[in-house]
Parts: structure tokens; C-alpha cells; sequence
């Protein structure tokens, strides 16, 4: 096999604008099937996408003889299931992030692909993993060129108002998105964390509504301890009107400064000097994935991002979620 033959379930933004045309541009990919729920919606995706053929249910499309691999473009709530059946029926996986809404759903996904009659593939798809400007920082770090690093921020807001009715408005139930922003996009914020510093042993964190009364927090804070060392901030919001995605390391002897994580600039400081890169991402950031995924396929090794790391970012969403809504209150005493 020189090639990967996809199924895509989904047909959402990240379907249309990252996937499909990831999918077109790669050597490596042929698309040959899509699913979508209306048959209208269907058979205009498969289309435009260059599909040979569509389906109206997924479980349809991973029975397809002539496909090697499905994409799991789906809400969060059915990731676990469609990646359970697509493995059983002997096809390999890369499913959309949060892998799935806690950890037992991920070790389930991870059995199936590894269970007698499947071995398959299973990637998931945090694709900051292949993000030039994190691997330049990474490099950085194990150089020390910052000293040792003890204190990464980062703020990412991200202004949401779904109105019931929306196509998206499944992300504010929970029973379907698994929580808010630290859950929504917090979780590719965590894997960049477990990326740059290593495993997370301790977790606090702090959840409200602050903007909207909804089922899910529409603001939120989570403290981490990295096992090797340093502590990290994450900062989630959907009720703020200023976007923002930073991140800044803090070091004994310098700092990292990325004003916006996908546009790729950094500023580094080092001995009472400031130098200005940039390493700029891919245009389609789900390319250098999908490219790596099929690598693995066609050459049998284990993805760069696999089910294993969607596991170890999922247990600290369970360990922020399962914290307590509220604290009682600290008064000072006179």
C-alpha cells in the first residue's frame, strides 16, 4: 500500500476548510468517502470534496471495503463510539480533539484499536504537536537557553455566543462537549504544556459564568505542576470580547514571549538582550498531521500523536472537571 484511502465522518468547518483540502494537496491521501446525516448535506459534500461516494450513516461508511482509514470529524460525545466501530472494522483512526469526553472513554478506543483482529492506527488531532515555532522552544529550553524554566502563561480567549438553533450550540451541553473553554480548546493548550514540560502531577483550578448563565463555564483558570518542575497557568475564556492566544516561559536567566501561538513570532530574552524570530505554522495546520498520520500507516510505526497522549491530555480535563464548582469563601480575620 502506497497509499491511505479515507473515509471522513463530518462534514462541519474543520471537515471543509482543514481536512478535505489536506486530503486533496497530500500524495499520500485519496478521499473516497464522506457521511453526513442529510442526504441533501451529504451528496453537496461529497461533491464538492471529490468524494467518490457518501453516506447518511457512519456506520455505512467505516463497513466501506474500499477505505484504509477514517477521519472522525464529529461532535465530542460520539468520537469514542465511531472510533470503537471504525477499529472493528478494521480501519485505522484519526479523531478530532478532546479524544473523547473522559479517560475511560479513551482507553476503550485505545483497546479497540490495539485488540486482537484490529491493530490499527489511532492518532488524535492535536496538531500543534507539528508547529515549527514549539519545537524551536522546545529546543530552547533543553539548551537552557532561559536558565531553568519555572513559570509558563497562557491566555487564550475566544468570544463564544451560541444561540440555541446554532449547528455549533452542541458545545454548550455538556453531556456532549464534556465542558467549556479549558475542555473546547483547552485541551490542545494541554498538550502543548505536556509537550514543552513533560507529565502533570498536580492539577487546581477555578470555573465560572461570568459573561452567561450557561450549562458549562463560560471563563476558567487550571494551575499545573509538571512533574519535572515548572508550574504552568492556563487561562480560558469565552466572554471576552479581546481575542487572545499567548503563551510567555519564564526563566532564571530569560523569558519566551509568543504574542499569538499560529502566527509563529517569538521573542526571546536572554542576558539583558531581546531577539525576534518567527517560525511560522503550516497555512493548513491539520496537513503536517494528516501527512505524519499516513507515515505511520504506510510504514507501520506508531504516530508522532497517538491515542496514548489523547489518554494523558484527557485525565487532566477529568482531573480539572472533577474538581469542586466552588470553594468557601477566604475571609480575612481582624
Amino acid at each position: 500500500m502506497d497509499i491511505v484511502r479515507w473515509g471522513l465522518i463530518g462534514s462541519g468547518e474543520i471537515a471543509r476548510k482543514a481536512v478535505v483540502p489536506a486530503f486533496s494537496e497530500l500524495e499520500t491521501c485519496s478521499l473516497t468517502c464522506v457521511a453526513s446525516r442529510q442526504p441533501e448535506k451529504a451528496a453537496a459534500f461529497s461533491r464538492d470534496s471529490g468524494a467518490k461516494r457518501w453516506y447518511t450513516r457512519w456506520e455505512d461508511l467505516i463497513r466501506d471495503e474500499e477505505i484504509d482509514a477514517v477521519y472522525i470529524a464529529t461532535p465530542h460525545y460520539l468520537h469514542a463510539e465511531q472510533a470503537i466501530a471504525a477499529a472493528e472494522s478494521g480501519k485505522h483512526v484519526l479523531c478530532e480533539k478532546p479524544m473523547a469526553l473522559n479517560g475511560d472513554q479513551c482507553r476503550a478506543m485505545i483497546r479497540a484499536c490495539a485488540g486482537a483482529g484490529a491493530g490499527v492506527k489511532l492518532g488524535v488531532a492535536y496538531y500543534r504537536r507539528f508547529y515549527p515555532l514549539l519545537k524551536r522552544i522546545k529546543t530552547l529550553l533543553a539548551e537552557g537557553a532561559i536558565g531553568t524554566a519555572s513559570l509558563c502563561q497562557i491566555n487564550s480567549f475566544t468570544w463564544y455566543d451560541l444561540q440555541p438553533g446554532d449547528p455549533q450550540y452542541w458545545l454548550f451541553q455538556p453531556e456532549k462537549s464534556g465542558g467549556g473553554p479549558l475542555m473546547i480548546g483547552g485541551c490542545h493548550r494541554i498538550e502543548l504544556l505536556l509537550n514543552l514540560f513533560g507529565a502533570i502531577s498536580e492539577t487546581v483550578s477555578v470555573k465560572g459564568n461570568v459573561h452567561a448563565q450557561r450549562d458549562i463555564e463560560d471563563t476558567a483558570a487550571a494551575v499545573f505542576r509538571h512533574a519535572a518542575g515548572p508550574l504552568s497557568v492556563l487561562c480560558m475564556s469565552h466572554s471576552i470580547r479581546e481575542s487572545s492566544d499567548t503563551l510567555h516561559v519564564f526563566g532564571s536567566a530569560g523569558s519566551i514571549h509568543v504574542p499569538a501561538l499560529n502566527r509563529g513570532e517569538m521573542l526571546l530574552t536572554y542576558g539583558g538582550q531581546t531577539e525576534t524570530e518567527c517560525h511560522p505554522a503550516h497555512k493548513n495546520s491539520h496537513l503536517p498531521l494528516i501527512r505524519s498520520f499516513c507515515q505511520s500507516v504506510l510504514k507501520g510505526e506508531d504516530p508522532v500523536v497517538d491515542g496514548s497522549l489523547g489518554l494523558e491530555v484527557q485525565l487532566v480535563e477529568d482531573a480539572i472537571y472533577a474538581a469542586p464548582a466552588s470553594a468557601a469563601p477566604v475571609r480575612a480575620h481582624v
